[in-house]
């Protein structure tokens, strides 16, 4: 029988997946930089195939996967481990963690949307306001100068960055949304294991031939430590303990807790990676968190 949580534990549990998710998206900055994307990518679903080859094992109690439940899994994996890995790891090769950050705080918002237009879900006035908000965050960000100093060159395509970046959010919430239709049906470690395999399958044509022209030899003993902690946070964590809380959450009121997301992503940012954070990005910031404030603070009645 698959574990049901409590709902503060589920509560947890959505929480520290998204956090784990923000540090991991600022924390594949340094990665990117030792290591071209599409391998980075082969080798997060490979590492992470390997930690959980047990949780394959179709129990018992599970009935046989409909052929809608087969799409659903494929779209969860292509949508939300295949596009949004490429996505976010190009956007932060191209722009900053802290950039990454404040984009990523339009996925509540992006959430509403999705409910509207696929599930004929009512979005209120406030969350069109939240959704602006989100954009004007967007916006600041086009408006910030480059810094001076040497990276330069690599703010020279920051607008691409931001773009990728955005896309890894429209990936996310197709990821959130998905997610609540699949836990109707399988355990959450069974989707984890399912949507990984989905995903090395996916990009493993691009990773044997990245691999075939890359010098391992030039991947120091911290990018790989560091790469052993991304691919089991990218595919075997975040994904269990978001598809855990699904269990007892609604999908909309989850979507309050990739809040965590962007305000984790922007701390690694700032703290560890050193980045500095400007009077634009706080405006940014300030008006995308706000955004997820309005969205996701409860109704009254």
């Amino acid at each position: 029988m698959s574990f049901v949580p409590s709902r503060p534990l589920a509560y947890a549990c959505l929480a520290l997946s998204m956090s784990l998710v923000g540090s991991y998206v600022a924390l594949s900055k340094p990665l990117v930089a030792a290591i071209p994307v599409f391998l980075l990518a082969w080798l997060r679903f490979g590492i992470g195939g390997l930690a959980m080859l047990h949780w394959l094992r179709k129990p018992a109690s599970e009935p046989p996967l409909a052929r809608r439940t087969q799409g659903l899994l494929f779209l969860e994996s292509f949508l939300g481990n295949f596009l949004f890995s490429l996505c976010m790891l190009f956007g932060v090769s191209l722009t900053s963690a802290v950039s990454a950050g404040v984009i990523m705080a339009a996925i509540p918002a992006t959430v509403a949307l999705l409910s509207w237009a696929f599930l004929r879900e009512r979005i209120t006035g406030r969350t069109w306001t939240a959704i602006g908000c989100a954009a004007l965050g967007i916006g600041l960000l086009a408006l910030a100068k480059a810094p001076a100093n040497g990276a330069a060159a690599v703010h020279a395509n920051a607008w691409l960055g931001n773009l990728l970046v955005l896309g890894a959010v429209l990936c996310e919430a197709s990821y959130a949304v998905i997610g609540k239709a699949l836990t109707g049906t399988l355990g959450p470690k069974r989707i984890t294991a399912l949507i990984n395999l989905w995903g090395f399958a996916l990009v493993t044509p691009f990773g044997i031939y990245t691999a075939l022209r890359f010098d391992f030899g030039s991947v120091g003993a911290g990018a790989w430590m560091l790469l052993v902690f991304y691919a089991l946070a990218a595919s075997v964590w975040t994904v269990w303990l978001w598809m855990t809380g699904l269990k007892v959450v609604p999908a909309a009121q989850a979507g309050v807790f990739t809040a965590m997301l962007p305000v984790s992503a922007a701390a690694v940012g700032v703290l560890v990676l050193g980045e500095p954070l400007g009077l634009v990005q706080v405006l940014a910031f300030a008006s995308s968190l706000a955004g997820v404030l309005l969205a996701t603070l409860p109704r009254r009645g």
